[in-house]
């Protein structure tokens, strides 16, 4: 594979680990998913992506009004029009805030998901003087079918490329890299390592380091601070922010105490490429 993440319980994470959570972690590897199994999950992502569309339509996820508050860059009060990508749009959770928020952009929007796409281009809120959505799966070329090498002056990846299998990281970020205009910035929050999510997975559900399947066939993958800036220097991009962000979500009605650990970033295509 691809990458050589270690995850041997050293200090690169946020979280300092109990032993019940080692303990956890170690069990994972008494049963891992089967390469058969795996191979099938790669090959049969799209569906798995649009069955969960199908089956949640647009509840699942909330809108996501912390964005402008944690990316300034989004905020809409730039006196040039600027163009947007949303890689892995879902039903439109990020850029519908932004409209209401008073954005100027022109924005991009795509996801590996038909139906999501449909649910974005229903709302009520959709313009297409504004706003072009599609389908399309990022890690191929298919995308420069869309939009143009070097045309775009933001490139949000909000908790997409842990859904990517990890050998697919790299042509990811190359393709973001190529859209990406001279100077122009990548977003970037995703799952951290040991993240709660991680934690509660049981054995059987890990397919490689850092890398599980959910139940409903989605998959996702649980990043390092290293492992992250490691891939974006490798792809080229200068490092602006690369840190995890601890939340602690609380739910008294449910008895839930948990340590959440995210990643954020925030990545720059050099202003002059070598």
């Amino acid at each position: 594979m691809d990458h050589t993440e270690d995850t041997s319980f050293k200090g690169h994470c946020a979280r300092v680990l109990s032993e019940e959570d080692r303990e956890k972690l170690q069990k994972q590897d008494n049963r891992l998913v089967s390469s058969f199994q795996a191979q099938q999950l790669e090959k049969n992502a799209k569906k798995h992506w649009d069955l969960f569309y199908k089956r949640n339509e647009t509840r699942f996820f909330k809108d996501r009004h912390w964005t402008t508050r944690e990316f300034i860059e989004l905020v809409g009060c730039a006196e040039n029009k600027r163009t947007l990508l949303e890689v892995g749009c879902g039903v439109g959770n990020l850029i519908y805030p932004l409209v209401e928020e008073g954005m100027n952009f022109f924005v991009y929007a795509c996801d590996l998901s038909p139906r999501a796409v449909d649910f974005v281009k229903s709302n009520v809120n959709y313009d297409e003087s504004r706003m072009k959505a599609f389908q399309c799966d990022i890690t191929t070329e298919n995308i420069f079918a869309e939009i143009s090498y070097s045309s775009v002056d933001i490139v949000t990846l909000i908790f997409v490329l842990s859904a990517i299998h990890p050998d697919k990281f790299t042509v990811t970020l190359s393709n973001i890299f190529k859209i990406l205009k001279p100077g122009g910035i990548l977003l970037l929050r995703d799952y951290g390592l040991y993240d709660m999510a991680q934690l509660r997975f049981k054995p059987g559900n890990k397919i490689s380091e850092n890398f599980y399947m959910r139940q409903d066939g989605t998959r996702s993958y649980f990043f390092s601070e290293e492992y992250l800036k490691e891939l974006m220097l490798k792809t080229g991009f200068e490092i602006i922010e690369n840190s995890y962000v601890q939340r602690k979500t609380i739910n008294i009605k449910e008895e839930v105490d948990a340590d959440r650990v995210f990643i954020q970033g925030k990545y720059r295509k050099p202003a002059v490429c070598s």
